[in-house]
């Protein structure tokens, strides 16, 4: 992981360069995007990718030539603060290199990449060479205050001029900066507060993330009363933002949205303690209540959730203040809070379809949620589809006919606070965990299960593939219809057969056969040969977007049980067209549509018709 805390994308640009590509991604637990396997994405052009990737401030790794990221990036370089880590790495391995972004995780990048291929990494920054630390790149829980100073300031200490540096700053005691003689007074200082500090050119000032603000609110207090609440506090006590590391507060307000706006707002995370964890706080509280005991659990929510956050040796530096519906105190810790190590993170739970099979056919935002999470739970196959991009998280496989309980564990995993991933093919939302998910949610009523939050990450869609691979028979009004009455009655499917047959849909069929139901299918096409010809096209497309993928059209005449499994499974989407659904040969191979009726020819099927 970089030093922004964000998982690199790497990028092979050529086919040689896949193999060290593929060694760096594992390594970093990251996705790799190339032209060929073994990508775990597979791209046709780089360089609208890597200009994708830079414009989102996704950390970079591009094996490749350097001038490739030149030519691509250059124009889009701007203010360095604010530009991702780039590294180039050679195709062979041989060489790796920093580019921009050095000093915000490029550099560590470079060293770490560079310990991994056995090859020296090319650093220029001037200070990392001179003194072994970057200035204006502290470690994690560390804010430079006056970055505008800096550029000076390390002019200075190139040249010779020496620094005092606070004893606070354990990370720089051993950093090779020029220092007085005992009895002198260096020029320059560097020092460590959590208050605001007025910038001078002497003096860099970095703000350690040492503060906890409690926030209590009742619920569904305007977020924007909260926030102004938050920072007013904190100006008043003349505190820097910068140095706040976390917003606290009670389980409860786990998914109250003021709390993780204001978090949102301060770029920090929030994180909650059970009512048991804060009553323990009560003999340090300020101000301690037998109201909000009565009402939590615990005698304070703001001032306990600080004070537990910050830990045992904190102050309350700033008591609870009240305004309008909400509260905030603020607590002081010894030395930097990782809030990693504190309380419970809200727990998200994002559903994701991953597509037919095919790296190329999923979307990069199922590859982002797939990244964050540390816990993915699906049917064994749709994840070993998923190959090296789930390696960093816990796995949970659960077999077919265990869908329930699939929806249940993802809920729970995510109640627990973790960030969790649960697994589709195609679409999640089309036959598929989303509607169960949001069924257990309302069919069971769990207090810990509704605090979490959830996302919907959508996917390309069996039929959406089986339509382009053959042409647009989707390109008018179309329906899709499972045929598996596992869970629907056969009559009701058999209705809806009948209506889509009346109304002239193009249908898709889901799940159109299985090892104990071969009667269906024939079924189903004696019911749409009651309202279409019998020579109305029909698609079979099984295994799409894997290595067995095959594409078929043939008639609705001859849609049956009869047909071999290996043409006619469960893993076929079926697509019977309109009846002006058209065949039209290009290019040496058969291709379907469904025309709209736009005015191309005065024999357009649907201007006769009169739809």
């Amino acid at each position: 992981m970089t030093a922004l805390g964000a998982k690199p994308a790497v990028i092979a640009v050529s086919v040689s360069g896949l193999s060290v590509g593929r060694r760096i991604a594992d390594e970093l637990g990251a996705a790799l995007e190339g032209r060929a396997a073994p990508a775990d994405r597979l791209v046709d052009a780089t360089a609208p990718r890597l200009r994708q990737h830079f414009g989102d401030g996704t950390p970079l790794i591009i094996v490749g030539a350097l001038g490739i990221a030149v030519r691509v990036l250059g124009p889009l370089a701007a203010e360095k603060r604010e530009e991702p880590p780039v590294v180039v790495v050679a195709e062979d391995g041989s060489a790796v290199i920093p580019v921009l972004g050095g000093h915000r995780g490029a550099n560590a990048l470079a060293e770490e990449i560079g310990e991994l291929l056995r090859a020296a990494p090319a650093i220029t920054t001037a200070t990392d060479l001179a003194f072994g630390v970057a200035l204006d790149d502290p470690p994690r829980g560390w804010h430079l205050a006056n970055p505008e100073v800096y550029g000076a300031f390390a002019a200075r200490l190139l040249a010779g001029e020496t620094v005092s540096v606070s004893q606070s700053i354990a990370w720089l005691q051993d950093a090779g900066l020029p220092s007085s003689e005992p009895g002198h007074v260096a020029p320059l200082r560097i020092d460590a507060t959590d208050e605001a500090a007025q910038s001078d050119a002497d003096r860099l000032v970095y703000h350690p993330e040492t503060l906890a603000v409690g926030v209590g609110c009742e619920r569904d207090t305007p977020p924007e009363a909260v926030e102004a609440l938050v920072r007013e506090t904190l100006a008043e006590a003349g505190l820097s933002p910068a140095s706040v590391a976390c917003v606290v507060s009670v389980d409860v307000k786990a998914d109250e949205v003021a709390l993780h706006t204001v978090a949102a707002s301060l770029v920090r995370p929030a994180r909650f303690f059970t009512p048991e964890r804060l009553e323990e706080e009560t003999p340090r509280l300020a101000t301690p209540s037998e109201l909000v005991f009565r009402e939590v659990g615990c005698h304070g929510v703001s001032e306990g959730a600080a004070l537990a956050a910050a830990g045992a040796d904190a102050e309350l530096i700033v008591p609870k203040r009240v305004k309008g519906q909400a509260t905030c105190a603020i607590a002081r810790a010894s030395a930097p809070i990782d809030p990693n190590l504190i309380g419970q993170a809200r727990g998200h739970l994002s559903l994701v379809g991953i597509g037919p099979g095919d790296p190329s056919h999923r979307l990069p935002a199922a590859d982002a949620a797939l990244a964050k999470a540390d816990a993915v739970v699906g049917y064994g196959l749709y994840l070993d589809l998923l190959g090296p991009l789930i390696e960093h998280a816990e796995r949970f496989d659960l077999p077919l006919g265990k869908e329930a309980d699939r929806a249940r564990l993802a809920l729970d995993l995510a109640a627990g606070g973790r960030t969790v991933a649960l697994v589709s093919s195609g679409d999640i939302g089309i036959y598929a965990m989303a509607t169960l998910v949001f069924e257990v949610l309302d069919r069971e009523p769990d207090t810990h299960r509704s605090r979490v939050e959830v996302e919907t990450i959508p996917g390309v869609s069996a039929m959406q593939v089986c339509a382009a691979s053959i042409g647009a028979p989707l390109g008018h009004d179309f329906c899709a219809i499972s045929l598996s009455d596992l869970l629907t009655p056969w009559e009701a499917i058999e209705r809806r057969l009948e209506a889509a047959g009346a109304a002239d849909f193009v249908i898709s069929l889901y799940n159109p056969v299985s090892l104990r139901r071969r009667t269906q299918i024939d079924r189903a096409r004696k019911i749409l040969l009651a309202s279409r010809p019998a020579d109305t096209p029909v698609v079979l497309g099984r295994e799409l977007g894997r290595p067995g993928e095959t594409v078929e059209v043939i008639r609705l005449k001859d849609l049956g049980p009869d047909l071999p499994p290996e043409r006619l499974d469960m893993l076929t989407v079926v697509v019977i067209g309109a009846s002006s659904s058209r065949i039209v040969q290009h290019g040496g191979g058969t291709r379907l549509y469904t025309p709209r009726g736009y005015s191309v020819g005065a024999d357009s099927p649907l201007r006769k018709s009169g739809t």
